[in-house]
């Protein structure tokens, strides 16, 4: 494999850029993924391996803790670009999981790659979409990582929905509610929290616009609790400004 990936490797890949795409779908993934992110970084060293200067290697990281799902595939967009004004020799990433959020897409990369003659390479080898059989392959790893995440979504889904069934499910709830011991969602417990709260509303109520309601906090200098869900402050309130979403 390490001999065929050369061939496929010409001077032409060589004088334009590599580009290492890094995803992950959310922050959370990040924080306790720490491993696959470093992984997904070292795969640039494939690069320079294969010949390209450590100066050509463009990261591109946008997308990091973005879920594609929101939106959020800016970088993907960027790459996209790139390899269609024929900007990039090769492009590298861990899975073909991480490019394509689904099948329209990665075949839309595809095309696009081998109309530039642009390389693929993930952590098996190197690709080139513009030759019939590593284009099948490709494609046959596309469709396989789209119905993987199809499966691993069902999971999830069905298991939440038999806990909702058995009135088990508890799901985060909005500052001024917690559960208590026996599992029930109850107004929290904490006057100060209760209060604020109750300043908001009746605020609003006077003012009749959000914005509005954010100056008065802002201009009073007052602050608004927040409750930490991630991280080793997990489950503590901070005060900070009211913020408008």
């Amino acid at each position: 494999m390490r001999n065929e990936s050369h061939q496929k490797v010409r001077a032409e890949h060589l004088r334009r850029s590599a580009y290492l795409y890094i995803r992950q779908s959310t922050m959370r993934q990040v924080m306790e993924h720490q491993e696959s992110t470093e992984r997904q970084y070292a795969l640039g060293q494939r690069a320079v391996a294969l010949g390209w200067p450590s100066e050509r290697l463009v990261v591109i990281d946008e997308d990091l803790g973005q879920s594609g799902a929101n939106g959020g595939r800016q970088g993907f967009e960027r790459l996209v670009r790139e390899v269609g004004m024929g900007r990039t020799g090769i492009v590298l990433s861990l899975e073909v999981s991480r490019l394509a959020r689904n099948s329209s897409d990665w075949h839309r990369l595809l095309e696009i790659c081998a109309v530039t003659d642009t390389l693929i390479l993930d952590e098996d080898g190197v690709y080139d979409p513009a030759h019939f059989n590593d284009r099948l392959l490709l494609g046959l790893k596309g469709t396989m990582s789209e119905a993987e995440l199809h499966v691993i979504r069902s999971r999830l889904q069905g298991g939440l929905l038999n806990k909702a069934r058995r009135g088990e499910l508890m799901i985060r709830q909005p500052i001024g509610f917690v559960y208590d011991e026996q599992g029930r969602i109850v107004v929290d417990p904490d006057k100060q929290i209760q209060e604020s709260i109750r300043y908001v509303f009746a605020t609003f109520q006077r003012v009749g616009t959000v914005v509005k309601t954010v100056r008065v906090f802002r201009e009073g200098g007052l602050k608004f609790p927040q409750r930490v869900y991630h991280g080793p402050r997990k489950g503590e309130v901070i005060w900070g400004e009211l913020v408008s979403l």
